[in-house]
Parts: C-alpha cells; sequence; structure tokens
C-alpha cells in the first residue's frame, strides 16, 4: 500500500508515519483522516497477530504510535473498531472487483473472464494480508453484530457473481446459475478456502487456491446445465 492515505484503501499508509504539526500541520479532516487510517493500519495488524478476541484498544493505539485516548476519539471500543475496518474493507474489495471487472471487456471465453475475476480477488488478497484476516477470519469472533455485516457483505458478492455471471452470457452465452442461490452458494465456498489459507498458511500463496475457486463455480454452473 502506499503511504498517502487514500479513503478507498483499506489500511492506507504505515502506522508509524508521523503527522507534520504546527503551521505545516494538514487541515483538520485530513488529520482525522490519516489517524484513522493509521488506526485502522494497526488494528489489522494487531487482529491478524493475536486474534481478536486477544486484542486491545492498548494494542491498537501502541501500534499505531498514537495515545488510547485518540482511539477513543474514533471508536467506542475495540467492536466498532473492527466493524469499521471490516466495512472499509469490504468496500475496498468490492471497488477493486468492480474495476476488474469493467476491465475484461475484450474477453471472448467465460473460463478465462471468471480466471481473471479470481485473479484479481486473490490478489487483493495477498497485497493486504492483514486486511484479509479481518474481513475473512477474525471477524467471525467479533460478535452477533459482526456475522450479521459479514453475512451482509457475503450476500452483495454473491448478487455481484450472480449479476456478473447473467451480463456475460447475454454477451459470451455461457451457462447461467439456475438460481441466486446456486451464487451464494459459490461465495461461501469461496469464502472458506481462502479463510482456510489464511488460517494455516496452506498452501503459502492464497492466489495458489484459484483453480480450485474456478472448478468449484464451473462445476456448479455445469451441473445446472446438465440437470
Amino acid at each position: 500500500m502506499t503511504a498517502a492515505p487514500e479513503p478507498d484503501d483499506p489500511v492506507p499508509g504505515p502506522a508509524s508515519v508521523p503527522v507534520p504539526r504546527g503551521r505545516h500541520a494538514p487541515p483538520l479532516e485530513v488529520r482525522v483522516e490519516t489517524q484513522r487510517a493509521r488506526l485502522f493500519t494497526a488494528a489489522a495488524a494487531v487482529f491478524a497477530r493475536v486474534g481478536y478476541a486477544d486484542a486491545s484498544a492498548e494494542a491498537v493505539s501502541r501500534e499505531a504510535g498514537m495515545s488510547k485516548a485518540t482511539f477513543y476519539e474514533h471508536f467506542a471500543n475495540k467492536e466498532e473498531c473492527i466493524l469499521a475496518l471490516f466495512d472499509r474493507a469490504a468496500e475496498y474489495v468490492m471497488a477493486e472487483m468492480t474495476a476488474a471487472v469493467g476491465a475484461r471487456d475484450e474477453v471472448t471465453d467465460y473460463a478465462l473472464a471468471l480466471r481473471r475475476s479470481l485473479g484479481a480477488f486473490l490478489e487483493i488478497l495477498a497485497e493486504h494480508p492483514d486486511q484479509a484476516q479481518t474481513l475473512l477470519v477474525q471477524i467471525i469472533g467479533a460478535g452477533p453484530r459482526a456475522l450479521e455485516r459479514r453475512d451482509a457483505v457475503m450476500d452483495l458478492f454473491g448478487q455481484f457473481l450472480h449479476q456478473d455471471n447473467a451480463a456475460l452470457a447475454l454477451r459470451l452465452g455461457c451457462p447461467t446459475f439456475a438460481a441466486p442461490e446456486d451464487a451464494y452458494a459459490c461465495i461461501g465456498a469461496i469464502f472458506e478456502v481462502v479463510s482456510r489459507q489464511l488460517r494455516t498458511g496452506t498452501p503459502a500463496d492464497i492466489r495458489e487456491v484459484a483453480p480450485t475457486l474456478e472448478r468449484v463455480i464451473l462445476g456448479v454452473l455445469y451441473v445446472d446445465r446438465i440437470a
């Protein structure tokens, strides 16, 4: 990730970069966003390293090089922190996936289009492993509100896959899902496969699960056609 804070980035900038003070200080809104970005970076690192249950506001603040008072200016507690980080990471991934879909206009083969989309998704996770841990692993242990958020995001990704497949079917004549639930089932499988890699480190590179994910989706599509 780049050092400059960007609202669209899940964790813009390293937590150790100091914010200028005095007459050279940036405007208040920039300082607030920079602080929040540093806290997100730090929170993702702490959640990935020790898990949500053992994380604390103090640990996140220390990781960010900030005071606990600054943490509490942004988040009421660590639950609010992980929920905000989850939302930010999910929005970032969805924006990147939408951009990846828009870059496939010249593709004339559905399997290749699918391979590119899955490749883009896995590349995001590989580039941002701490945020991937929050999005796919640590959020599960963060309580009922977190699980509701996770279910909502899985629904969004299911809709995304279903709509993308339907659009490509019109253009390429590829098979379509028999029902939206089939796309949601594929998303559930994708989340579990990548979550397992994040938990176990097997395979060593998360991008290596791409063929498995591709077979899952194509298998569901072609079974639907046979049925």
